[in-house]
């Protein structure tokens, strides 16, 4: 079973149902919120599943809102986290093969549902492929210590 942290704001409230009915097997949502279209605040989400994320509670994170950009700058903050905004499946198979992303961010008013389940799927298929990639990834996390 792979465990997943959800969470949107306001504007990713309903992609962020969707999702979770869209059928992906073998995957246990967390839902970290927001639980309504009412006003929030993107960053108090970002943090919630970041917490998951680091903590090892669950495998990999997914955030929703509007443009994605607020959520993955909000997210990227967090030590630990590398967090990839992602529009298409091609662009979701490398943040994990080469980037080791493991908070994939979306945005609601960018792609449907369905894409999206099917971003979800391939995301959590892929694996970091290591290599030449780890010495860049590593560099990356690197810099964490200045934030």
């Amino acid at each position: 079973m792979i465990r997943v942290s959800i969470a949107s704001d306001h504007k990713g409230f309903a992609l962020k149902e969707k999702i979770k009915k869209c059928g992906l097997e073998g995957m246990e949502f967390t839902d970290r919120g927001a639980f309504s279209e009412e006003s929030t605040d993107y960053p108090d989400y970002a943090a919630l599943v970041a917490d998951d994320v680091t903590s090892k509670r669950c495998d990999f994170g997914i955030l929703i809102c509007e443009s994605g950009i607020g959520m993955s700058i909000a997210a990227n903050k967090h030590k630990g986290i590398l967090a990839a905004y992602v529009i298409d499946e091609k662009r979701a198979a490398s943040a994990r093969k080469h980037n080791n992303a493991n908070v994939i961010v979306l945005g609601s008013a960018v792609i449907n549902h369905n894409d999206a389940c099917r971003i979800i799927k391939v995301f959590s298929a892929e694996k970091f492929e290591g290599g030449r990639h780890e010495r860049r990834v590593s560099k990356v996390c690197r810099s964490e210590e200045n934030h």
